[in-house]
């Protein structure tokens, strides 16, 4: 008998916590929280969603997967919904790092592109915990007249040797370079050009080549940074940039706005480059989770994030987005890559942590020159 009154006592206590928990759900305050990359938005998208909702939106912004990390790792985040990339997003899986999306909340799941969903599954086992919200490419920016000046008219802007040569660099440094402060994505890049796997698991592929090419570069790097180079491409303050997609015809953009006679260009190198995936997904430690799928699913319609991939110039995974994608962006091969450079992107796998420590360290010694 003590045994049932205990068993019941202990259901009864679950009972009581669950319908708490359901209570507590139930009476969240009309706000999220939303950590997202640095200029990665439309300007209307959160005032949008506030009036259609009533939602108020926290919005904060990071420009690196590794510090999104650090903050997910540790916990008590303070943010519902936050923006990984794919590879990271899978290992943060695995250490439990969210909380599994309710899809049954989510009525504009079914929008999403099935071939993209598929790619994504190795990360994200039946895309329990994750949805992408943009897309794009790890290339090359740069400003056509001064690379032309430094390097003359046959300059290759189509290929990684404008950056990875160190001839070529040596040269770009007098206007100024900058590359991602992204050690899994540099270090891909550069296994690639070397013809080795991007995604290799040989500790001695990063200790090795990697780092020696990179050192090779070093002298001749202005800076690392994943996102300065934006305003500093548009304004002229330097030549080339490795970085995101987007993020180079962003500044594109803004430098034909100014009307300065800076004239930027994307490239996606013919040797291949890396193709991300930028996820949303809810912290195990949310403290809105329906409101928090209530702006996944809002991200979710095809005019919502037609109107992000306009304004951001990164192409959206939503198939039914399409039609409202202007024709410019749809038809720009620095976002939609042509057949010929799709054949050629690779992903980014989930790397043994033992890999990540190497590159870690090896990253170290490439920024500080030694």
């Amino acid at each position: 008998m003590a045994n049932k009154l205990q068993h019941g006592y202990r259901l009864g206590l679950l009972a009581a916590g669950v319908g708490m928990a359901l209570s507590a759900q139930a009476q969240e305050p009309a706000q999220v929280n939303f950590y997202n990359w640095s200029d990665y938005i439309a300007e209307d998208t959160l005032a949008s969603f506030t009036t259609d909702t009533g939602i108020q939106v926290t919005y904060d912004v990071f420009d690196s997967n590794e510090v999104l990390e650090a903050k997910l790792l540790a916990g008590n985040t303070g943010f519902d919904v936050v923006v990984p990339t794919g590879d990271f997003m899978g290992r943060q899986i695995q250490a439990g790092a969210f909380m599994e999306l309710d899809k049954s909340k989510l009525a504009n799941y079914g929008n999403l592109d099935p071939n993209i969903m598929a790619l994504l599954a190795d990360k994200d086992p039946g895309n329990k915990f994750g949805v992408p919200y943009l897309w794009g490419t790890t290339g090359i920016g740069y400003n056509v007249d001064k690379v032309k000046e430094a390097l003359g008219e046959a300059a290759p802007v189509d290929s990684w040797d404008l950056v990875m040569k160190p001839e070529n660099l040596e040269k770009l440094s007098q206007c100024g370079v900058a590359f991602l402060d992204a050690p899994t994505e540099i270090f891909a890049a550069a296994l690639n050009y070397q013809g080795l796997d991007p995604n290799s698991t040989n500790t001695e592929d990063y200790d090795g080549p990697a780092t020696e090419l990179m050192l090779s570069l070093r002298p001749h790097i202005t800076y690392f940074h994943s996102s300065k180079y934006i305003n500093d491409l548009a304004n002229g303050d330097i030549c080339v940039a490795v970085g995101w997609s987007g993020d180079i015809l962003q500044a594109r953009d803004r430098a034909d706005e100014a009307e300065q006679g800076v004239n930027v260009a994307y490239s996606i190198p013919k040797e291949g480059a890396l193709m991300w995936f930028d996820m949303l997904t809810i912290p195990r430690d949310a403290r809105h989770p329906d409101n928090a799928h209530k702006l996944i699913d809002y991200l979710m319609k095809p005019e919502v994030i037609a109107g992000v991939s306009n304004y951001v110039a990164y192409a959206n995974a939503n198939s039914a987005a399409r039609e409202f994608v202007d024709e410019e962006i749809l038809n720009d091969t620095g976002i939609y890559p042509t057949e010929e450079a799709a054949a050629k992107l690779y992903t980014a796998k989930i790397l043994p942590q033992s890999v990540n420590r190497v590159i870690t360290r090896a990253w170290t010694r490439v920024k500080t020159g030694r």
